[in-house]
């Protein structure tokens, strides 16, 4: 072969000339199916062979768009050019134009990079020379292909909404859902368990008080073995925070970007729409002191049990011994009789274990009090039935107001009206789901009360057994459930018998009807007491 000359732009390439081969596709779906770079090298390997060029590299970009300059592949074969440009120049043949770039200054770089490396640019689709006219065909079909790329970025974005309008996600399944093929829907989103439920009992759960504050419901989460936790074996709280705010949660689908606001999605919620709104009131109201992080199921009474001669809540450690380590609960406020004084965990704790298995009502007042919260439960669905028609009339209502809002709307063109229009509609929207939601639950409830109130009543009937558990999130469960406020300890005479005023409503109307008055308890001796954990 004659030696190169000087100038590249100069060289011409002739039978037996090597050539390397650049494939491009867009999708990784053409990638996993096989139906885009090969064909694409089959038509260059045949358009070299016909050249009599010998292709000794073949690069494939697998899943980059055409818009996008720095690529691995491309970078690669522009590093392989330069390596040999000085002593043996090679041809770059592609299958079309579009496979180089789909953006005419993309194109413009690419092609100024390939000459500047030595590379003669060659397709069997399109002829290129440096002559005025053939760069003016050539850029004439690279605006093309550009174009072609923006009208399918349309289309498919149009597409894409317009699926989104008819209620069907169409990004990335969060976590909770999966994607899955269902007749009459193509792709939908279905709950992916164990972690939908794990997930709505999470956010149910923060909705309603039952974890106080997210570091709780992190330690819940983290104590899911099903539940995907970070590398580190934890849960971020950016989790929490999305989680808390997706509304796509709800059964709703919210994309402001496409002009899309709470539109009925075909997917099965997780949470309903009003436990979303109470999530994002707890959101937005006052922050919570942060759980303390030195809490563990060592001292679960530290923070709730209280010094009985200055009321401040007693703190925990645990002391070193002859024979060990021994846990202790004590008073740290200077000035308190309590002071320097401790008493061993294993006593305060059976101690408290007595004071639980006090509030147990006897067989006679659990049924009677089942009874009583058999009969407000029914009267309540009988109420509710009755308030579908107020329900109803609220609903017109707001769709009144909300076509008021829309004529408004039409008539103005303020920017600040039309923004407190939009405003106002969202809002009433947001009305129109609640009120949706309660005249579908109004009489008809999902479960019988026995379903229903198994758990609570079981609990009732012995929160002991819950505090059996060896798990920190129960037993404080049963300290904020039985307790309305924290409990005093005396050195000297344990516990007060819990009075009404002490105890959370349920609890206190036991008590009432037990009418226990005893005003003390302490069990006999230091050993803890053993305690029935059955119904």
């Amino acid at each position: 072969m004659k030696k190169p000359p000087k100038s590249f732009d100069q060289w011409e390439p002739q039978p037996g000339s090597r050539a390397v081969i650049y494939c491009r596709v867009s999708s990784l779906k053409q990638v996993s199916e096989g139906t885009g770079l090969a064909s694409q090298e089959t038509r260059c390997r045949e358009f070299a062979g016909h050249k009599k060029y010998e292709v000794v590299q073949v690069f494939h970009d697998e899943g980059v768009t055409g818009s996008l300059l720095d690529r691995p592949k491309m970078k690669e074969m522009l590093a392989f050019l330069n390596q040999h440009k000085r002593k043996q120049p090679h041809v770059v043949i592609i299958d079309d134009i579009s496979r180089l770039a789909r953006d005419i200054e993309t194109h413009i770089k690419l092609r100024a990079a390939i000459r500047s490396a030595g590379g003669k640019l060659e397709s069997p689709s399109i002829e290129f020379a440096e002559d005025s006219d053939s760069r003016l065909v050539e850029h004439l079909l690279a605006s093309v292909a550009a174009h072609q790329r923006e009208k399918n970025k349309e289309q498919v974005m149009n597409r894409m909404r317009a699926r989104m309008m008819n209620g069907y996600w169409v990004f990335q399944a969060p976590m909770g859902y999966r994607y899955e093929k269902k007749d009459g829907h193509g792709k939908i989103l279905v709950r992916d368990e164990p972690v939908a439920s794990i997930m709505a009992e999470a956010m149910e759960g923060y909705a309603s008080g039952r974890f106080q504050t997210k570091s709780e419901v992190k330690r819940f989460l983290e104590s899911q073995p099903l539940y995907p936790k970070s590398k580190s074996g934890g849960v971020h709280f950016q989790r929490l925070a999305d989680m808390f705010c997706r509304l796509l949660y709800t059964g709703y689908i919210d994309y402001p970007e496409w002009g899309i606001s709470l539109q009925p999605g075909k997917h099965e919620p997780l949470i309903s729409f009003q436990t979303f709104q109470a999530l994002q009131s707890r959101l937005k109201g006052q922050a919570k002191a942060p759980a303390r992080k030195n809490l563990n199921k060592d001292f679960p009474l530290r923070g709730f049990v209280t010094c009985g001669g200055c009321g401040k809540p007693l703190t925990a450690c645990w002391a070193t011994g002859r024979s060990g380590k021994y846990p202790y609960y004590h008073c740290q406020k200077k000035g308190c009789p309590a002071t320097g004084k401790s008493t061993r965990a294993e006593i305060m704790e059976a101690e408290f274990e007595t004071l639980l298995q006090q509030l147990r009502p006897s067989p006679a007042v659990f049924a009677m009090a089942r009874e009583m919260f058999k009969e407000l439960w029914e009267d309540r669905q009988d109420r509710l039935k009755q308030d579908v028609h107020s329900l109803e009339a609220q609903r017109l209502k707001i769709d009144q107001q909300a076509q008021k809002v829309v004529e408004r709307l039409i008539q103005t063109e303020n920017p600040t009206a039309i923004k407190h229009y939009e405003s106002e509609l969202t809002r009433l929207d947001e009305q129109k789901i609640l009120l949706k939601e309660k005249i579908q639950s109004c009489g008809r409830p999902l479960k019988s009360f026995d379903e229903t109130y198994r758990t609570a009543m079981t609990f009732l009937a012995n929160p002991c057994y819950l505090w059996s558990s060896d798990r920190l999130d129960d037993k404080l469960m049963v300290l904020r459930l039985v307790f309305s406020r924290k409990l005093p300890y005396d050195l000297n005479q344990g516990y007060r018998t819990a009075k009404s005023e002490d105890l959370s409503l349920p609890f206190s109307l036991l008590g009432n009807l037990e009418n226990n008055n005893s005003e003390m308890v302490r069990p006999v001796g230091i050993e803890p007491t053993t305690l029935s954990l059955e119904g």
